[in-house]
């Protein structure tokens, strides 16, 4: 075998990088570099739009934006919880070189896609007065947050079509284009809140927050469809071939229903923490959303490594590799640990500087630092669920992380906030909540990442 198809061996099918051969720590950090920087750049953004209305505007429309990303992501979440059962049939798919079921499994998910979307969108313009009157949005607050959903959920079908395509790419072990069309969004939205909300011609608030959003997520969302009607062979996206398969749908959403449960049972145990912050009036709103703003920086390399392992499971799985899964798996939570707890250090010591990037009132900045001085030295727990996750995911146990996520960040946490702020309503009484969940998932995982046979439970399933 020449050396040129040697490496086309191992880019896979249309230039995608295939994780079922060469060196497992290589094909894990390239492949999952470009994700890191991709969460970095969405994460960059995200706190563009926090500093633009944290700098420009009035406290009361941070406290909004800083209020609302918990409701966002309770519907984003579940639907894409979904989408991730998708890319997991997709990278099974590929890991067994099955090009017929390659194809069936990106035009389901994708199908899926457009019918959740429009699902989505419905749901959410319904639920969101209620949810912010829920979690106890105060009066002076509450329009501001009222403008920002209504807009961005006007057009999160754009969002969802986005995610579902990036999804689609990652599964195939493309995690560079994505990057690229990130890479746009992130560009045009930030040029686009500077344009919205500062420039003095427009002058729009948060509204010209969300409106930017949802133009920047709708570019990339085109960009992200033109390149999957351009892949070659198997992997083309051809919208006569979007048809209702049964078989393959079932298995998507056996795979993502307990991921999207989880996310929106999860975000209703976060928007009850939510509501005890809000309690504590527009500081505590105010240091709470700043303080998550950098949390954001935690996540990216445990989610990073969360989406790389669970695309190297279910890879390797799909060509019957159980044992170079299992050595991934290992890597792949070793290194998210690592890292997160690295950052988790600097956070500790430098939280009251780096939220001055987004408030600087003393009270707000308080909060804020009180925060990461509770949280931040347990990142490597945190850190640990994820990938644990991602394993369980990889492997088709997608109700393991389903369960142990309900019940230690739902249950255990709204217990643990509700009882602690009965008798000692304080900042601190929620923000320790986090840690104390933090321990419990990942003893839990423990358990089955190091005592149970994930890395049989595909061949074992496929043979009954």
């Amino acid at each position: 075998m020449t050396e040129e198809t040697e490496q086309h061996k191992r880019r896979g099918h249309g230039g995608n990088v295939d994780l079922t051969r060469g060196p497992i720590a290589g094909g894990i950090l390239k492949f999952a570099w470009p994700l890191f920087l991709g969460q970095l750049l969405q994460s960059l953004y995200n706190m563009v739009d926090a500093w633009v209305i944290g700098n420009f505007t009035t406290p009361e429309a941070f406290a909004a934006i800083s209020s609302t990303g918990t409701i966002v992501f309770f519907i984003l979440g579940f639907f894409g919880g979904i989408a991730m059962g998708g890319s997991v049939v997709i990278s099974r798919a590929f890991g067994e070189k099955n090009e017929k079921k390659i194809s069936i499994a990106i035009h389901t998910n994708f199908l899926m896609a457009l019918i959740t979307s429009v699902v989505a969108t419905v749901l959410a313009l319904v639920l969101m007065p209620h949810m912010l009157v829920w979690i106890g949005i105060p009066a002076e607050v509450m329009n501001h947050a009222a403008d920002y959903l209504r807009i961005y959920f006007s057009g999160i079908c754009t969002v969802m079509i986005y995610n579902t395509c990036m999804s689609v790419m990652r599964a195939l072990g493309d995690s560079v284009h994505p990057l690229y069309y990130l890479i746009f969004s992130s560009l045009v939205n930030i040029g686009l809140d500077l344009l919205f909300v500062v420039h003095p011609a427009f002058r729009w608030g948060i509204r010209g927050a969300a409106i930017a959003t949802v133009i920047a997520q709708g570019l990339s969302c085109i960009l992200s469809i033109v390149r999957l009607c351009r892949m070659e062979g198997c992997q083309r996206l051809e919208f006569r071939k979007l048809k209702w398969n049964s078989k393959c749908m079932k298995d998507v959403i056996s795979m993502g229903l307990p991921t999207g449960v989880q996310n929106a049972v999860l975000t209703i145990g976060n928007l009850t923490v939510q509501k005890n912050v809000n309690a504590l009036g527009t500081y505590a709103m105010s240091g709470f959303g700043a303080y998550a703003k950098i949390e954001q920086l935690v996540f990216l390399p445990i989610m990073s490594m969360s989406m790389a392992v669970t695309t190297f499971v279910s890879q390797n799985l799909g060509a019957g590799k159980a044992e170079r899964a299992r050595k991934g798996a290992r890597f792949s939570i070793l290194l998210g640990v690592g890292a997160a707890e690295l950052i988790g250090v600097v956070l500790f010591f430098s939280g009251r500087t780096l939220v001055r990037l987004f408030i600087t009132d003393s009270q707000s900045l308080a909060f804020g630092e009180l925060h990461s001085h509770i949280t931040s030295l347990f990142f490597f727990l945190l850190a640990f669920t994820h990938c644990a996750a991602g394993v369980m995911r990889g492997s088709g146990r997608a109700a393991v992380p389903m369960y142990i996520m309900l019940g230690c960040w739902c249950v255990a946490r709204v217990t643990y906030v509700t009882v602690m702020f009965h008798f000692h309503p304080a900042y601190a009484s929620v923000a320790s909540a986090y840690p104390f969940t933090w321990g419990l998932s990942s003893l839990c995982f423990s358990f089955f990442v190091i005592f149970s046979d994930w890395a049989n439970y595909y061949r074992r399933k496929n043979a009954a």
